[in-house]
């Protein structure tokens, strides 16, 4: 699996993609899709559309891997995959979307199920209080794990903005949860 693997190993892996391998992408997908689904659903905040997000992005990176480029980090091109699909929906859907599913089932995590709603509510909220730009780069840089370089390439924006917009969104952050203990 490529958690085991070097950075060289996974090159191998696309490689063997590129060449119609299946089973090398599969185990490109069972390592990347927790990151996808997760960077997907706090994009969205909705279970359904993030899942189905998740599948397009892994279609459309399975019909482009002929055209990724060998030595290049293959997590922040698929990434990029992903936050373009993403974008592209709420844009189309901008009038429709609901910032909660309607359908929403938490998958328990620990013995406090409501208190695991609850947290989540609140990540959400507060998520909600940044501008799109600057959750973008918070959810890519800390809930998808890119560095700052990577952030910037897939947002394709300057390092430096996106380093600022990073500053400056943590800041809101931090102010809105001061803000919100306070009530």
């Amino acid at each position: 699996m490529i958690e085991e693997e070097t950075a060289t190993t996974e090159d191998q892996i696309v490689r063997r993609c590129q060449t119609g391998d299946r089973e090398a992408f599969r185990n490109l997908v069972d390592h990347y899709q927790n990151v996808l689904y997760g960077t997907a659903y706090m994009m969205t905040n909705n279970r359904t559309v993030a899942e189905d997000q998740v599948q397009e992005t892994l279609l459309s990176a399975w019909k482009a891997i002929g055209s990724f480029r060998s030595g290049h980090p293959f997590k922040p091109w698929l990434v990029r995959i992903l936050v373009n699909k993403v974008v592209s929906y709420q844009r189309a859907n901008s009038k429709t979307m609901e910032s909660v599913d309607s359908n929403q089932v938490t998958d328990p995590v620990g013995d406090d199920p409501a208190g695991d709603i609850k947290r989540e509510d609140q990540l959400q909220r507060v998520l909600q209080s940044l501008s799109q730009e600057q959750r973008q780069v918070v959810l890519l840089r800390y809930f998808a794990g890119l560095s700052l370089a990577e952030t910037a390439a897939v947002l394709g924006r300057r390092q430096g903005t996106v380093k600022s917009q990073v500053h400056i969104a943590l800041e809101q952050l931090k102010e809105f949860i001061e803000d919100d203990n306070q009530l």
